[in-house]
């Protein structure tokens, strides 16, 4: 596949574009990269291990969340996977037809839902969750050791930073 679309192409385009223009142009490169960054990342990690499951990435991180958390009330799943409630509803749905998922309405308030992982969901996670992880590893394997925690410092402060915008202080 050629690159005459990629990065470096981009970023050139956008400056003979949009360089006369009075930005701030390195909060564009940086959020500009962050969005690449996390959408070549995703599809490398749907591709190289979530697709041999039939697993999207939505399915992947509800059941992530649902594992982390050994069950989540459906509003709460859908604000920790980042998600709408309507679509956590069929990517619900379809986790729940694959055996992987419980839906479970509370008994005294019918409009609240408890999602769980059934045993089968929790052996897939368990068996997913470290090829997952060794595919996260290679991702970053040529950022040095020691820019690590900066590198996640800085993407935390930017979540952070919507949450807070968001959310006020009460998201934190």
């Amino acid at each position: 596949m050629s690159n005459d679309f990629g990065l470096a192409a981009t970023e050139k385009a956008m400056s003979a574009h949009i360089g006369k223009m009075r930005l701030d142009f390195p909060a564009a490169l940086a959020v500009s990269s962050l969005y690449r960054a996390a959408n070549a990342v995703r599809n490398h990690l749907t591709n190289s291990v979530l697709r041999e499951h039939d697993l999207s990435w939505t399915g992947f991180v509800v059941l992530w969340v649902v594992w982390i958390f050994d069950g989540l009330e459906t509003r709460h799943a859908a604000q920790s996977a980042a998600i709408s409630k309507g679509t956590l509803t069929g990517v619900a749905k379809t986790l729940e037809s694959r055996g992987w998922l419980t839906r479970e309405v509370d008994s005294s308030d019918r409009r609240l839902v408890q999602l769980r992982l059934t045993e089968s969901g929790v052996a897939l996670m368990e068996e997913l969750y470290p090829k997952f992880n060794a595919a996260e590893a290679e991702v970053i394997a040529r950022i040095e050791a020691g820019d690590l925690p900066g590198l996640t410092e800085h993407l935390r402060t930017m979540v952070a930073t919507v949450e807070e915008m968001e959310w006020g202080s009460a998201g934190q």
